[in-house]
């Protein structure tokens, strides 16, 4: 955070950007290949400009959409509003909540190896946590039924990284946060998006294997998927180059919010950085089935209707295990978004696995924070589900 700003206002947006920390990740239709030309490169460049001058918009954009071997790169506005430089795609940048796909992949990784299994609950593979969530399970987790309470909403957690942003958390100590709390409600019975859920798949991954979780990530998601500039850091630092994030409070002007938390308070939730590049080479790995068989991917697309991530992508949204379904009026892909200061992520694929895409903004876009900015980036982004389907959308 900048010393010159006055000590009132640092805290003021610290306690907002904490408030919205890392909130919020069978047979879908697949797109026809010949269909209608989608949306030119000039009318996607045209709509992102858009969105990036709208008031209270993000700084900067980049989307890219894959397909096959072809590769469309749409950027608008700046990575770094002090120098000017353009969005690129081997940018870093905080992925938040798209994170939560990454700890399915491995979770879901193991079980195709029979090293877990989707059925196998808290109690039995962590026991020193609460007996009362004893018996809720991976597959619970993964598509947030669990019942868990959010660490993240626990005032004494808020109030240490309020204190103190860039402090160290153990990740393997969040859950303590809430571990006095009972159950939101019968594991199983109804969905609620909680950041918790994550921690203990990440928990539970380590516990079978006795292989940290940055580990387990390189082994089994960033080397088979080809990832070169993705990582799980503990500290607050940024890999150069990167998008800068940013953070409004105003009359100010845009605060750089990019290094303003610790990744280790989000952890296996929210704490991956990453690239539009590999993020891309991820999401078509992880959709089209590049990491578990056809078995495991089958109980992966069993579908809650209507269960959002965080925030909603386009269209119509539903759960399935760290992965999400949205039913866009050009057709369905598959994928995850995820939000945190300075950053608001979407990275989707067909279910095939062969189209693809990411679209990062570098701001904290939510329906809590400004419903109308989310709905134009959720219009957006179905614009270009339609461009990269190749269909007109209208």
């Amino acid at each position: 955070m900048p010393s010159s700003q006055p000590r009132t206002r640092r805290l003021r947006l610290r306690a907002a950007c904490v408030a919205a920390l890392c909130l919020a990740a069978l047979t879908p239709a697949t797109a026809s290949t010949a269909a209608t030309p989608g949306p030119r490169d000039t009318d996607l460049r045209r709509q992102l400009e858009a969105l990036v001058h709208t008031p209270g918009g993000p700084p900067g954009a980049i989307a890219v959409l894959q397909q096959d071997g072809h590769r469309r790169v749409v950027t608008a506005g700046v990575a770094d509003l002090a120098t000017g430089r353009k969005p690129q795609i081997n940018d870093h940048m905080r992925i938040a909540s798209v994170a939560k796909a990454f700890s399915g992949a491995v979770a879901l990784s193991l079980v195709d190896r029979h090293a877990l299994r989707l059925d196998d609950t808290i109690g039995r593979r962590l026991p020193r946590l609460p007996r009362a969530w004893y018996q809720v399970t991976l597959r619970q987790l993964l598509n947030h039924t669990s019942g868990l309470p959010d660490y993240s909403d626990d005032p004494e957690f808020r109030q240490i990284i309020t204190a103190d942003p860039h402090h160290i958390f153990d990740p393997h100590h969040l859950l303590d946060f809430v571990a006095d709390e009972p159950l939101l409600f019968r594991p199983g019975s109804r969905y609620h998006y909680s950041n918790s859920d994550n921690i203990a798949v990440a928990l539970m991954a380590e516990a079978v294997t006795g292989t940290p979780y940055e580990q387990l990530l390189r082994e089994l998601v960033y080397r088979p998927l080809h990832l070169r500039d993705t990582s799980l850091p503990q500290g607050y630092r940024m890999p150069r180059p990167y998008l800068h994030g940013y953070a409004f409070a105003p009359p100010a002007p845009p605060e750089d919010v990019s290094e303003l938390f610790s990744a280790s308070a989000s952890w296996a939730s929210g704490g991956i950085v990453s690239t539009p590049a590999d993020l891309t080479r991820f999401i078509r790995g992880y959709v089209g089935g590049a990491l578990f068989g056809p078995d495991v991917v089958r109980q992966q697309r069993r579908w809650i209707p209507g269960a959002a991530s965080e925030p909603a992508g386009p269209g119509r949204n539903s759960a399935g295990l760290a992965l999400f379904r949205y039913e866009t009026r050009c057709g369905v892909v598959l994928g995850h978004t995820g939000n945190t200061a300075g950053y608001t992520q979407l990275a989707a694929a067909t279910p095939d696995g062969r189209r693809s895409l990411t679209f990062s903004v570098t701001s904290q876009i939510t329906d809590s924070t400004n419903p109308q900015l989310l709905q134009r980036l959720r219009a957006v982004q179905e614009d270009f589900v339609c461009a990269l389907l190749g269909r007109p959308g209208h």
